[in-house]
């Protein structure tokens, strides 16, 4: 999703290209890991492994780890003190939805 949402402010080839075609190429892009993730959060959740909550926080929390690279790499920005201290407090909320079972206080 990275690559689909953030992707084309770096393509060189959607350039003076209309917000239309840009779109479509970002779709084109996510279709595919919709394909992954729709299968492996009904697996998560159908096996009673993870709650709805637990794969949504996992997910931003894999999304955001992805999200740093590309931006280091493709959008050459520098990963600053306060960007670092909020994904650690995330990385906390990871521990948090999944160190208790559902159901259980």
């Amino acid at each position: 999703m990275t690559l689909a949402w953030y992707g084309h402010l770096k393509f060189k080839f959607l350039e003076g290209k209309h917000v239309f075609a840009v779109i479509l190429v970002s779709w084109g892009i996510a279709f595919f890991e919709y394909c992954l993730m729709v299968p492996a959060n009904r697996a998560g959740y159908m096996t009673g492994t993870f709650s709805g909550y637990q794969l949504k926080i996992i997910q931003e929390v894999i999304t955001l780890a992805v999200f740093v690279v590309f931006a280091w790499l493709v959008l050459g920005e520098k990963l600053r003190w306060n960007y670092a201290v909020s994904f650690g407090l995330i990385l906390l909320a990871v521990y948090f939805a999944t160190a208790f079972k559902p159901g259980t206080e």
